[in-house]
């Protein structure tokens, strides 16, 4: 088992639920300051779990 490749995995999968969970936010906000600050948050924290996850799962080399 990779534990690389598995933890690429996971911190792509969390990446992902953060930038939904961003588009939620976002559909239901009404502007306050308050849900600026998580927008840009869960937004910030989605996208570099999600970057961060995909070039883990792309620089490592498969072993037997």
């Amino acid at each position: 088992m990779n534990l690389k490749r598995f933890f690429g995995g996971l911190l792509t999968v969390l990446g992902i639920v953060g930038l939904i969970y961003t588009a939620v936010i976002f559909a239901g906000t009404t502007g306050e300051t308050r849900d600026i600050k998580s927008l840009v948050i869960y937004g910030i924290l989605g996208i570099v779990f999600f970057m961060s996850g995909i070039s883990l799962v792309r620089t490592t080399k498969d072993e037997a």
